[in-house]
C-alpha cells in the first residue's frame, strides 16, 4: 500500500514538472505581445521603423496623455469613423485626429482629409487634425485649407518630438493647436463671372453633341 502511494506521488510530481517545463519553453509567438511605448524614448527613426499604423496611433495616444491633455482616448481600430484619437485642447475644444505613418516618399492624399473632416460630427468635435510621418499632396493641402483641417507633417512632428524631449510641453501644444493654413479659393469664388471655372469640357462636349 505504501509503495502504491509513493508511486502515485512520484507520478504526480513528474507530471507537475513536465507541465511547468512545457509552459516555460512554449514558443513566444503563441504568447500575447504587449509593447509599452514611452514617448520620451521615441524619435522619428523609431516611427519610421514601426511595423504598421497602429503603433504610430499608440505612440500619439501616449504622447497626448503625457502632454496632459484632457479627454484623450484612442478609438477602436475598425469602425472608428475616420478618427484614430480624440482629445480636448487647452481652450476646451474637442479635436479629432487621424494618424498616418507613411514612408517619406508616400504622401498623404485626399482620403485622410475627407475622413477626418466628416468624423467631426460623429465625435461632436469642432476641430480636426491629420498627423503624418510623411507629407501631404497638393490637393490634400488645398482641401484641408478650404475645410479648416489642421495638417501636421514630418517636419512638424520632428519639432514636436524634440520639444517634448526637452520638456517644452506648452510649445508642443502650440504646434498642435496652431491655426490651420486657410485657403480662401473655393467654389464660392466661381460666382464671379471674371473667374474662369475649371470644368470637364470633354463631358460638356459629349452632352452638346447628342
Amino acid at each position: 500500500m505504501i509503495y502504491i502511494l509513493i508511486s502515485i506521488i512520484v507520478i504526480a510530481l513528474i507530471l507537475i514538472v513536465f507541465f511547468i517545463s512545457r509552459k516555460r519553453t512554449q514558443s513566444p509567438i503563441t504568447q500575447p505581445f504587449k509593447k509599452e511605448i514611452d514617448p520620451l524614448l521615441i524619435d522619428i527613426n523609431h516611427i519610421d521603423q514601426m511595423e504598421d499604423g497602429s503603433e504610430f496611433e499608440m505612440y500619439l495616444y501616449r504622447l497626448f496623455l503625457a502632454l496632459n491633455y484632457k479627454g484623450v482616448y484612442k478609438t477602436i481600430g475598425k469602425g472608428d469613423f475616420g478618427a484614430d484619437l480624440v482629445f480636448t485642447d487647452r481652450s476646451g475644444i474637442r479635436n479629432v485626429i487621424q494618424a498616418k505613418r507613411y514612408s517619406i516618399d508616400n504622401h498623404v492624399g485626399l482620403d485622410a482629409v475627407q475622413q477626418i473632416y466628416t468624423s467631426m460630427r460623429y465625435y461632436k468635435a469642432k476641430k480636426s487634425i491629420v498627423i503624418t510621418s510623411s507629407s501631404f499632396t497638393g490637393p490634400s493641402e488645398t482641401l484641408a485649407g478650404v475645410n479648416y483641417v489642421k495638417l501636421i507633417d514630418r517636419h512638424d512632428l520632428i519639432k514636436m518630438i524634440q520639444l517634448f524631449k526637452a520638456g517644452e510641453i506648452e510649445k508642443v501644444k502650440d504646434i498642435i493647436e496652431a491655426e490651420p493654413r486657410v485657403i480662401l479659393e473655393s467654389w464660392s469664388e466661381y460666382t464671379n463671372d471674371a473667374t474662369e471655372m475649371k470644368k470637364d469640357k470633354k463631358a460638356e462636349k459629349m452632352v452638346l453633341n447628342r
